[in-house]
């Protein structure tokens, strides 16, 4: 069973940053891929970004340039450094994992159907 536990979610004014973590546990394969993705109030969930184990990350067009990926195996945690925010970012934040076979390692993007959800962590940007 794969735990997820997002944090680093805040209030912050626009132009400002934040970088959002998550912890990950109970992951056992060797190929996985791994996203953040965000709700705003009445608004459907949306991808941001993702990255597989392997390291190919995909960005949804709104963020790229401002917000990037990663993870630290040895930590096994997933990271979303968020710069130069805007009041549109505004949503709830939710790390997702879905594990991936050999030969579909590199079959990762913001439509692909992740299996675990964390509980999310809420951000919030200020005009």
């Amino acid at each position: 069973q794969v735990q997820l536990v997002e944090s680093g979610g805040g209030s912050v004014q626009a132009g400002g940053s934040l970088r959002l973590s998550c912890a990950a546990s109970g992951i056992t394969t060797s190929w996985y891929c791994m996203g953040w993705f965000r709700q705003a109030p009445g608004k459907e969930r949306e991808g941001v970004a993702t990255i597989t184990s392997s390291g190919l990350t995909t960005y949804a067009d709104s963020v790229k340039g401002r917000f990037t990926i990663s993870k630290d195996n040895a930590k096994n945690t997933l990271y979303l450094q968020m710069n130069s925010l805007k009041p549109d970012d505004t949503a709830t934040y939710y790390c997702a994992y879905i594990s991936l076979t050999y030969f579909g390692r590199s079959n990762c993007n913001l439509e692909s159907a992740f299996t675990y959800w964390g509980a999310g962590t809420q951000v919030t940007v200020s005009s």
